[in-house]
């Protein structure tokens, strides 16, 4: 018989592997810190069961390559949205609003070309992305006095590439 801590164990894994919860969903449905599950998840990883392998296993398996990729676009598409919210609430001056978007450009850049070589339908959205990183660069050269104003365009505007693309 096992016991209650290895049963719950067993129960964060196949969240984490098969339904793809976050650690902090699993920590919360089984009444344990996410720094628990996260513990558990590296001393998983120390004697070879690593959780991560098996959860992109099991989506590649599931739903292929393109779901993966779609995923981890998503995922980066969150956390772009989060320094959007940053450049726009947080207290910075427009030069650094305009480097910072130039950066986030960059890094979707990036994003979109790797996610091109693995799953050709994100390819539409690299272009978009592309684009975009284009104009934010060329206001930033040549017309750096709107700098407000491209800010105000682009951050409702990336979230519509993002809805166009990705659904």
């Amino acid at each position: 018989m096992s016991r209650p801590n290895e049963d719950v164990r067993r129960k964060a894994r196949s969240d984490y592997v098969f339904r793809r919860f976050t650690l902090s969903t699993i920590a919360a449905a089984y009444g344990v810190s996410q720094t628990t599950v996260g513990r558990w998840k590296k001393a998983a990883k120390a004697d070879g069961d690593d959780w991560d392998k098996a959860r992109t296993a099991h989506v590649i398996a599931g739903e292929g390559v393109e779901a993966v990729v779609s995923t981890v676009v998503e995922d980066f598409m969150i956390q772009a949205q989060s320094i959007l919210d940053e450049i726009k609430n947080g207290d910075h001056t427009v030069r650094e609003k305009v480097d910072m978007l130039v950066s986030l450009s960059d890094a979707m850049t990036k994003m979109a070309a790797s996610a091109k070589r693995f799953a050709p339908k994100v390819s539409e959205l690299g272009v978009a992305q592309d684009v975009m990183g284009k104009l934010l660069d060329f206001v930033k050269e040549e017309f750096p006095h709107h700098a407000e104003t491209i800010l105000e365009i682009i951050e409702p505007f990336a979230e519509r590439l993002a809805e166009i693309y990705t659904t």
